[in-house]
């Protein structure tokens, strides 16, 4: 039975994730009290170890996976871009000397894999070096630029343990209508499939079952068309209220209707410091559109949550508004972090997930 660690959990994605492909999440770090709640609800009898910093790796459950998100926001380009010597983005290297302690005290047999996620900014902060960092913690020795200077959005880094890879994955291409790109690592400690967890193609959709007679979905039964409702239905646009703000300020009109969206574009990425909004409105009738905010059912969706997965805490307290954009902001999206936990188990256990 494959065992996992959380750092910097938010509200629980990667122990989601790895428990739906067989894997036991054991126990989780975490400082925000809105996001510690809401995962304690859904995980009561994994183990809530606090901050980090207060941590050693040798004294606390060794596990077979550690994965961490560690705090981005001097790494975004929404962010002040200070790189990996930020006091929130530093963070990324408490998490590796936790790793370290727990392999040395283990005679490294734990953990055996490592997973780190973090926004695409992680390229390019601090004229491209701070990525070069991190790849060179987690392989303790030099890892040289690209020849191009520019880091590629997949690559490797094999030749001595660990074995990494790493890839950019967007959101919009796993099953979520959400515009949201990621970097993940992959870390194995004790071999080298890297590459088989995060480049092989694997489902992650069963197939569904037919809900009707014939045959047919039962998405069928609830499509409404024209003829019924008397009148032409809206239709929905991902609204980019920064791409309108500075059309606005630029007096461009064109670019201002751009902001508006189209209705095949997929959700610009969730924010934690803003709420976002979408617009609908009839054919071209711009006039006789609205703008709304999306809710948090619909920001579960978006990150391929179950619904009502942020409403509560762990004693049945309602969690406010405002903690749960934030949090599922800073979250993780469902279908990437399952994409790579199904990997993990069918290369760490030799079986299909």
């Amino acid at each position: 039975m494959l065992t996992l660690g959380s750092l910097f959990d938010g509200i629980g994605v990667f122990p989601l994730a790895s428990s739906r492909h067989g894997i036991v999440p054991l126990w989780a770090s975490e400082i925000e009290k809105a996001p510690m709640s809401i995962t304690k609800r859904h995980f009561p009898v994994m183990a809530h170890l606090g901050d980090i910093t207060l941590l050693h790796g040798g004294k606390i459950p060794p596990v077979d996976i550690i994965t961490f998100g560690s705090p981005c926001q001097n790494l975004s380009f929404a962010g002040w871009r200070e790189g990996l010597s930020g006091e929130k983005s530093s963070l990324f290297y408490e998490a590796i000397r936790l790793i370290r302690e727990m392999r040395d005290a283990t005679n490294g047999e734990y953990p055996t894999i490592a997973v780190w996620e973090n926004v695409m900014g992680a390229f390019s902060s601090n004229n491209r070096m701070d990525f070069r960092a991190v790849l060179e913690s987690f392989a303790d020795t030099r890892v040289p630029m690209p020849p191009t200077g520019r880091w590629a959005n997949a690559g490797m880094v094999r030749g001595r343990k660990p074995d990494i890879a790493w890839r950019l994955v967007d959101a919009r291409t796993w099953g979520v209508p959400q515009r949201r790109k990621r970097i993940f690592i992959v870390a194995d400690f004790r071999g080298q499939r890297a590459a088989e967890i995060l480049f092989k193609p694997r489902p992650l959709f069963k197939d569904t079952e037919a809900c009707a007679e014939g045959g047919l979905p039962a998405a069928n039964g609830n499509r409404i068309f024209v003829e019924t409702t008397g009148r032409p239905l809206p239709v929905i646009h991902p609204f980019q209220d920064r791409r309108m703000r500075g059309a606005a300020k630029a007096r461009d009109p064109i670019t201002f209707i751009g902001s508006f969206g189209r209705p095949t574009d997929p959700f610009p990425t969730l924010l934690a410091g803003t709420v976002n909004m979408f617009s609908f409105w009839t054919g071209n009738d711009y006039k006789s559109g609205i703008l709304r905010y999306l809710t948090p059912t619909e920001c579960e969706r978006l990150m391929g949550l179950p619904d009502g997965w942020t409403a509560l805490g762990c004693m049945n307290e309602p969690v406010s508004m405002g903690a749960r954009y934030k949090a599922l902001g800073n979250s993780i999206v469902v279908p990437c972090a399952e994409y790579i936990m199904a990997g993990i188990t069918e290369n760490l256990n030799g079986g299909s997930s």
